[in-house]
């Protein structure tokens, strides 16, 4: 998720139809859901201490009248540590104004700008726009190393989140929020519009509602 200018945002913001601001309810299927808890899963599984586990993809779908269907998830990599922009955007903006634990290069995503495009592409193809995100969220205030326990991670945005939903400007921003509880991993979501403003923190949630991808209207 490359972050644009708070100038950039706000004239994106000023030339859309307004349907961001009209967004109140996203619709998902559990079969949508699966590759990416899988990988969430997965990624749980085998994060350590120093390396929080990461999963993020693109949500791909139709938005009218308010309601976001989603009927895809599409993966992309996590160019966090490897390209320059998120490296300069990280130290000059990041770890000043939300905190050190995010100098920990395994911390946070920022979007390969080619796979970008790739989806980008492929929603066109299949009618679809890219609508938004959805990421993990760990208990990290459990399983992290001490001086990271500080912040109540859940299914809501932290400060972070809130910034770079606010700098992609996408109306479907989805959280999955995964903790161990005794053996068995369990997961809430969450998902919500971005911040009204460049400087504004506070994220509107909205509706989540699943659907059977299997039912059509009319079907007995």
């Amino acid at each position: 998720m490359s972050p644009r200018t708070a100038e950039e945002r706000t004239r994106a913001r000023a030339s859309d139809t307004s349907e961001t601001a009209q967004c109140s309810t996203v619709v998902i299927s559990h079969r949508t859901l699966e590759p990416f808890l899988g990988v969430a899963f997965d990624a749980y599984k085998g994060c350590s201490p120093r390396k929080p586990p990461s999963s993020f993809a693109l949500l791909l779908g139709t938005l009218r009248n308010g309601r976001a269907l989603i009927q895809a998830t599409e993966f992309a990599d996590n160019v966090r540590s490897a390209d320059t922009a998120a490296a300069e955007e990280f130290r000059t903006t990041i770890i000043p104004r939300f905190g050190t634990a995010y100098a920990n290069m395994h911390r946070g995503f920022w979007c390969d700008s080619r796979d970008l495009l790739r989806v980008h592409k492929r929603a066109a193809g299949l009618g679809l726009d890219i609508l938004g995100s959805i990421h993990l969220h760990p208990d990290w205030h459990r399983m992290g190393p001490p001086h990271e326990r500080g912040l109540q991670i859940s299914e809501a945005p932290t400060p972070m989140d809130a910034y770079m939903f606010g700098n992609t400007g996408w109306p479907v921003n989805m959280i999955c929020y995964v903790e161990r509880q005794d053996e068995w991993l369990s997961y809430a979501l969450g998902a919500w519009s971005p911040p009204p403003g460049p400087q504004e923190t506070a994220c509107a949630p909205l509706r989540l509602q699943f659907h059977d991808p299997g039912e059509r209207r009319g079907k007995k």
